[in-house]
């Protein structure tokens, strides 16, 4: 009789220990959006539009109004991106890509947009035969940061929705 009373005795101060300690704090989940720095998650067709820029006038960008760019480095219709992994440009400049075949939204010629594949197997979209990119650092929809930047062996620049590099 004695060990059962012991044992309850036990479990129940077990029981109010247990209930009085301090908590260990939540670990916190991550969750954050992806940024222009981060690769943007595919999840279905890309989508450009056009949008208005105070300082360049009308411009392409995509779904979520970030700013698209060309590379002057590239070959206009050549199927290909010279931007690549290897060198750490697909970091700073990563490939607008799409599941399916881009939307072409209010403003932008259907007719101008395409898709290449990347050597990784990735589909990036393309309008008026130049690859589209978005900029790292563009932090915020209408970001043009950008526009004009000399790095990767070639010029940067916004798109006009004539499918041209817009320079100024």
């Amino acid at each position: 009789m004695k060990y059962k009373t012991l044992l309850a005795i036990g479990f129940a101060l077990a029981l109010v220990l247990a209930a009085c300690a301090p908590q260990a704090p939540a670990v916190p989940t991550m969750t954050t959006e992806p940024s222009a720095t981060e690769g943007i998650p595919v999840t279905g067709e890309a989508t450009v539009n056009v949008s208005e820029s105070t300082e360049f006038g009308p411009i392409l960008v995509d779904g979520e109004g970030f700013s698209l760019y060309l590379f002057m480095a590239d070959t206009q219709n050549s199927g290909t991106s010279t931007c690549g992994d290897d060198d750490g440009c697909t970091t700073e400049w990563p490939p607008l890509v799409t599941e399916g075949d881009p939307v072409a939204g209010e403003g932008v010629d259907a007719t101008l947009l395409g898709t290449i594949t990347r050597d990784d197997g990735s589909i990036q979209v393309t309008y008026n035969g130049w690859p589209l990119y978005l900029f790292h650092e563009d932090m915020a929809a209408g970001d043009t940061n950008g526009q004009g930047v000399d790095e990767f062996g070639g010029l940067w620049y916004l798109v006009s929705p004539t499918g041209e590099a817009i320079i100024q």
